[in-house]
């Protein structure tokens, strides 16, 4: 049996909690033993990942609840606010890594014991490019935009733990004191970017953005291969979690009687639903050149029905 979306984006959230987990651990001792900013650093992303990761958790499993009679087009939304959920929380721990590479930079404080900070990162580095593996698997099969923030903050994370790497090396093997608080700047600037690039996704979910031009063409020609159907107009269509929706409006012929025109329209349903699972479909029968869309230019439904 297929595994489920819920089920599937849920593994993947506990196997980012775990790896935190794990992460943390090593990261709190490097910290402690090397004093590098650039550690405190990823030590702080590592702990903010345990909450983000949590959230996220409990964001994609909420998301996979079934509709409800107060939720009736479902949870699916409940991805997208956990994906910003971790934007903030990346934002956060960028800011405050700014701060006290800053701090360092002034006061000039050395580190120490470089070797057990590099080795920590690259365990580190390691154990997250497993991770990583693992949710671009989940993702490709689920479309999830939370696992996608999630994996977002993940691969920071292996530029954040190469730099860790780097910091040190130059700061005590190479006497370049500036290299750790520089690179301390260089990883908050980076989760910074990562936030942002993190929250596209959600935002456009949550705003009801259309789906991408390639995808609307691809189900308005699957649509109109169908005899059924005179002419396809006012295409409407936006994602919510793993749900896609789709109403439009369709020409039909104005001599059908309703029970055919019914039987026809299921029976279209039927097939492009076979074509673009999980989607749900909602067609408004018009008579043939019929258009009850106020203000609707000419320019418009020649380009909706491709004549």
């Amino acid at each position: 049996m297929t595994e489920s979306h819920g089920t599937l984006t849920s593994r993947a959230a506990m196997a980012s909690i775990a790896m935190a987990v794990f992460l943390l651990a090593l990261k709190l001792s490097a910290s402690a033993a090397t004093g590098s900013v650039a550690m405190l650093g990823s030590l702080a992303d590592t702990a903010l990942d345990i909450l983000a990761s949590t959230v996220t958790l409990y964001g994609v499993r909420y998301a996979a609840m079934p509709a409800d009679r107060e939720h009736r087009f479902g949870h699916g939304k409940a991805e997208a606010l956990a994906a910003l959920f971790q934007v903030i929380v990346i934002s956060i721990s960028a800011i405050a890594i700014l701060w006290r590479a800053v701090s360092r930079w002034i006061e000039g404080q050395a580190t120490a014991h470089a070797e057990y900070g590099i080795g920590v990162s690259l365990v580190a580095m390691a154990a997250t490019m497993v991770l990583l593996v693992y949710q671009r698997s989940v993702i490709r099969r689920t479309g999830s935009v939370a696992i996608h923030a999630d994996h977002v903050h993940y691969q920071s994370d292996v530029l954040l733990n190469g730099a860790v790497i780097v910091a040190l090396a130059l700061d005590q093997y190479a006497g370049i004191g500036w290299a750790d608080p520089l690179f301390g700047v260089g990883i908050a600037v980076a989760l910074l970017w990562g936030a942002w690039r993190a929250s596209s996704q959600a935002i456009d979910q949550l705003m009801d953005r259309e789906w991408p031009e390639e995808k609307r063409q691809a189900f308005m020609a699957a649509a109109l291969k169908h005899p059924e159907l005179a002419g396809l107009h006012d295409l409407r269509t936006r994602t919510s979690g793993a749900q896609d929706f789709v109403q439009f409006h369709v020409w039909v012929d104005p001599n059908l009687t309703v029970a055919a025109a019914h039987d026809a329209m299921d029976a279209v349903e039927e097939r492009l639903q076979e074509e673009f699972p999980g989607t749900e479909i909602l067609i408004h029968l018009d008579p043939e050149g019929n258009v009850d869309r106020e203000g609707v230019l000419p320019t418009e439904l020649a380009e909706e029905t491709g004549q």
